[in-house]
């Protein structure tokens, strides 16, 4: 057999093959380094978004919440209305914000110890969030709040473990009005902790002066509070600052961020005022063509004081404003003197909503949006439909979603309630406000 001849033809096409399987094993090398380093990228990048959805604890939770477009509203003024949904942070209201700052604020001024009780008057929302917020901090709670408020929220503060006490409705200028007592349950609570740490101390009371065969101290009435409290703090939510600096530092930074900056106007209704003031002043200091505007309930006195500078209602007129007058079905907002609160807000002009208004809007959300809303975040919406028919069409409009119905079941949200004030909702679409 003739030996084989191995030409250069052949040289070159072996090279080419050999090559080819080295090219092709290299790429294959190649993919598998990629898709290793693709997959370890993948792993990394889920870590870290699985680190930063992750909060520490409770008060962690609460702010950055959602900012949703209103789609029915938008639709039908023209405008993108934008609802803050503060009813998701944990104890299911805007006033989460303020627990919060209100309690840290008076632990770091030492105005508050771990073991020590909260006290507040409130007509809901504000009690509901210091009972949630009290307890990661190691305090207590105690609420005064107004009879006439929905017993729900009597029964959801007690079953968070904080004491409530109801009380009759009053001006704030009697001693019986909620606010006014809890000041003195705070005050109370302080004297306990100090007769404690007296005792502890040794020091002598045996010289106190005795009547009827009683010491001072003997002749008090029980407290109630435990042995235990290490002094009492008054939240004061109305005139308290930390309640303007939580909206200011926390929610108005938010609705900016999420909105791009491209706001033209905000609106609320005011209790306190925190929430107004907080958001308004933040939002005009990053805009002044923001506009702010507040909505008011009736038998408030904010309305006429924002338009007119006249602190009063016709019926607050001396000789007719009765002991106990029906005012408003909304609840937490609207009052007939100015806080502190309120008077850092930055308002531009205000409107007067009805209670007929704030029940139709809260039926409507809830049939065209599936928004299921309590009073105040009803009105708040009304408000938000009459600045959209001020400004005109094309225009961004922001809210606040307070709270949902769930705390508002026995009264807003109750037809037989609504039928003893002639305000059972009859509305098709949104016709009580002028729109077709």
């Amino acid at each position: 057999m003739a030996p084989l001849k191995i030409t250069g033809a052949v040289v070159a096409a072996a090279t080419m093959v050999m090559l080819s399987y080295c090219y092709l094993g290299f790429f294959r090398f190649s993919d598998k380094l990629e898709s290793c380093s693709s997959s370890k990228k993948k792993t990394k990048t889920k870590t870290k978004k699985e680190k930063l959805s992750t909060r520490n604890g409770l008060v962690d939770a609460i702010g950055n919440t959602p900012l949703i477009r209103i789609n029915s509203l938008s639709e039908a003024t023209g405008c993108e209305i934008l609802g803050k949904c503060e009813f998701l942070n944990p104890g299911g209201s805007v006033k989460d914000r303020v627990a919060v700052k209100i309690i840290e604020e008076a632990l770091e001024s030492g105005k508050l110890f771990p073991g020590g009780i909260v006290t507040e008057g409130s007509a809901g929302s504000t009690a509901i969030s210091l009972a949630t917020v009290s307890p990661a901090y190691g305090c207590q709670c105690h609420v005064v709040i107004p009879d006439d408020a929905a017993i729900e929220k009597s029964q959801i503060i007690e079953a968070l473990g904080a004491t409530v006490e109801r009380v009759r409705p009053v001006s704030i200028t009697h001693k019986g009005h909620f606010v006014n007592i809890a000041r003195r349950r705070a005050d109370e609570a302080n004297d306990l902790a100090s007769s404690k740490r007296r005792l502890a101390s040794g020091i002598n009371v045996a010289h106190q002066g005795k009547t009827n065969g009683c010491t001072a101290e003997e002749e008090k009435e029980p407290s109630l509070f435990s042995e235990s409290v290490t002094g009492g703090f008054f939240a004061d939510q109305f005139e308290n600052l930390a309640n303007y600096r939580a909206h200011y530092e926390g929610t108005g930074p938010e609705i900016w961020q999420q909105t791009h900056g491209n706001v033209d106007a905000f609106v609320a209704a005011a209790g306190t005022g925190g929430t107004l003031a907080g958001v308004s002043r933040f939002l005009q200091e990053k805009n002044e063509k923001v506009k702010c505007f507040l909505i008011d309930p009736p038998g408030s006195g904010l309305y006429n004081k924002v338009t007119r500078g006249v602190m009063y209602t016709r019926e607050e007129a001396e000789g007719r404003r009765l002991k106990n007058p029906f005012d408003t079905i909304t609840e937490g907002i609207g009052i007939n003197r100015l806080t502190q609160n309120f008077l850092m807000a930055k308002i531009d002009g205000g409107f007067r909503g009805t209670d007929k208004e704030a029940v139709e809007m809260s039926r409507f959300l809830l049939k065209k949006d599936g928004l299921f809303v309590g009073s105040s975040s009803a009105m708040n919406c009304v408000g938000a439909v009459r600045v959209a028919q001020a400004l005109g069409p094309g225009h961004t409009i922001v809210t606040i979603l307070c709270e949902s119905g769930m705390r508002h079941l026995s009264k807003f949200h109750d037809p037989q309630y609504l039928a003893l004030y002639g305000l059972t909702p009859t509305a098709v679409g949104l016709e009580f406000l002028g729109i077709k």
